[in-house]
């Protein structure tokens, strides 16, 4: 359950949703509810259902944040272009997904070519690199199908 503050806007409720049941957000209706609950990490896919994805246990946040050292250390010997996002940021695919990859690499650029609009709070872009790290709980199929999501979406590499 995910308790907010009861505003006039909000009311705390619990809600569960069987597994045969998806609930599905338009762009902007995902947009809101991610401002709402920054505590959770969400995703959208391309036909608009909504992902809650738990928090990490320590080994899974344990690896991401070893991945995420190794990326910037590869950052900071190359020629620092591109820009680095870690594992909270989304992007907006063009299949209309909004993802969050484990760790991820877009080049300087791609990243110039995008306007303002376009760097919106989720940048509308596919990394040009990401990283998706499989927990043990993780099911090699669903991420297998999210890493060619990633690259039919214009990633050059993922891992």
């Amino acid at each position: 359950m995910v308790q907010t503050p009861n505003t006039p806007e909000t009311e705390t409720r619990l809600l569960e949703l069987p597994k045969t049941l998806g609930l599905y957000v338009t762009q902007e209706q995902f947009a809101a509810l991610s401002a709402a609950n920054r505590d959770l990490k969400l995703e959208r896919n391309p036909q608009g259902e909504l992902i809650v994805n738990p928090p990490t246990g320590w080994e899974t946040g344990r690896f991401n944040s070893s991945i995420s050292g190794e990326l910037y250390i590869w950052w900071r010997n190359s020629d620092k272009s591109g820009l680095l996002f870690d594992s909270s940021t989304g992007f907006i695919l063009s299949n209309g997904a909004i993802r969050s990859p484990d760790a991820s690499w877009v080049s300087q650029e791609r990243w110039d070519a995008l306007t303002t609009e376009q760097k919106g709070t989720f940048a509308n872009i596919c990394p040009d690199f990401v990283v998706e790290l499989r927990s043990s709980s993780d099911r090699i199929e669903p991420l297998q199908a999210k890493m060619k999501e990633y690259i039919d979406n214009g990633a050059r590499l993922g891992w």
